[in-house]
């Protein structure tokens, strides 16, 4: 039996009449319309794939910065520095910047106690100055710090530098004995626990004449570092080669070492009274006529030697106590005044 079916209203369309009818109000989209509309969407995309690679490198990088160092960045090697070099001189001279030469800093002062001293000012030439901290400095210092200077300049500042303490009283010129290694071990301790602030010229430095230095229990040996900044005094025309065999004729005469370090320093020395020479040396003589005394006898005992190396020296005391010195200068000096006296070519016109 058939029934009549409700949803034939004819008032209701059917849906295939509604698709017929939507299918004729549609139009075709324009061709350049639908690239701009792919191309909009394509950089909205690059942009939100810019913005999560973004906040992935954020959220890792603030994951790494929260976690403590890992094993293998701990045992990676670092980066290398660059090796810092003295110049190299000839074994049988010891280099020692002008501005230590020139001042009170190593003085020619008397064996026995020492005076602490706190950021004094050392005397020293015109253009030089020096602040001072700790225990007075002498001759016999400086021989140890010029021997720890001559093995660095083969290693490299800041590096480690071994050596036993039979090395270094056999380069000082010393016999290995149990009191002169109680000696060189405080002249050692003493160099470390200084503080100096040197300017010469355009150059300068602040900070210990050691950088560190410590025995080693099993070898022995001391091992040491010198302050990489320290170059800066090492810069041509800043610094003098001592000759070494001449420095040793003088030991135990500390006037006179100091004097020809003073000399040697200078490739042209010229008058200086003999108070300045006191003043500059640290004498602790009583008094300046003590001073001269023991001036005389200095210089004397440098010609002396000067003599027996080769190296020829004279002084003359007058002019009111002024000292007249005349040497021979050495090659690098040579060239230094050659350089002064040259004068610059004049362009023509």
């Amino acid at each position: 039996m058939l029934y009549p079916r409700r949803d034939r209203n004819p008032d209701i369309p059917r849906q295939e009449d509604e698709r017929i009818v939507n299918a004729e109000k549609t139009q075709p989209v324009p061709r350049a319309e639908t690239d701009n509309a792919r191309a909009l969407l394509a950089t909205m995309k690059a942009i939100e794939a810019r913005g999560i690679e973004q906040a992935r490198q954020r959220q890792a990088q603030a994951a790494q910065e929260s976690l403590p160092f890992s094993l293998e960045a701990l045992l990676a090697p670092p980066p290398q520095a660059k090796v810092v070099m003295l110049p190299i001189w000839p074994e049988a001279v010891r280099a020692v910047p002008n501005g230590m030469l020139r001042s009170a800093l190593f003085g020619a002062i008397r064996r026995g106690a020492r005076r602490y001293m706190e950021r004094e000012r050392i005397a020293a030439l015109e253009g030089i100055e020096i602040f001072y901290t700790g225990q007075r400095l002498d001759q016999g210092d400086l021989d140890v710090w010029e021997t720890i200077l001559h093995l660095a300049r083969l290693q490299g500042l800041g590096n480690e530098c071994r050596v036993t303490a039979y090395q270094l009283l056999k380069a000082i010129g010393k016999a290995d004995t149990g009191g002169n290694r109680e000696v060189l071990h405080i002249r050692l301790m003493r160099l470390k626990a200084t503080s100096v602030e040197i300017e010469q010229s355009r150059y300068g430095y602040a900070g210990s004449l050691i950088d560190e230095i410590y025995r080693d229990k099993e070898t022995r040996e001391y091992i040491f570092r010198v302050n990489t900044k320290l170059r800066a005094l090492f810069e041509p025309d800043q610094f003098t080669q001592i000759d070494w065999v001449v420095r040793r004729e003088l030991d135990g005469k500390p006037l006179a070492q100091w004097l020809h370090g003073f000399y040697a320093s200078h490739a042209k020395p010229y008058p200086v009274s003999v108070a300045k020479l006191r003043e500059l040396c640290g004498s602790e003589a009583e008094s300046l006529r003590h001073f001269r005394e023991d001036l005389r006898e200095a210089l004397d005992a440098v010609v002396k030697a000067g003599m027996v190396q080769g190296q020829p020296f004279g002084y003359e005391i007058r002019d009111g106590d002024i000292v007249h010195a005349d040497k021979t200068p050495s090659r690098a000096q040579r060239r230094h005044l050659a350089k002064k006296i040259r004068k610059p070519r004049q362009r023509q016109p």
